[in-house]
């Protein structure tokens, strides 16, 4: 079953449920950078992203520096955003 790119209308209404959440301007994508007190307390949320994101078989592009997480979203098979990524992201919202 192909996977659904949301419409323009139904991104807007995801991103303003979704504080924090940038769309990206280069490629139909959203992102978010979190910053923590410390390397140990930004690998710990990693790694609760890591099994969330393992759980829901829907992979970030992510990258860290010390204290800091940046997570990117986007749907490979839907060339795009979907469903999957606005579920990701209120998921990985809720682990704050």
């Amino acid at each position: 079953m192909a996977i659904a790119q949301l419409t323009e209308t139904e991104r807007d209404e995801a991103l303003a449920g979704l504080p924090g959440w940038t769309l990206l301007a280069e490629r139909p994508a959203i992102f978010r950078d979190f910053a923590f007190r410390d390397f140990s307390e930004a690998f710990a949320f990693m790694t609760r992203v890591a099994l969330l994101a393992e759980s829901q078989d829907h992979h970030p592009e992510w990258s860290n520096i010390y204290n800091r997480v940046h997570i990117l979203l986007t749907t490979h098979d839907a060339g795009g955003l979907s469903a999957r990524d606005i579920r990701l992201a209120r998921a990985i919202d809720a682990l704050l």
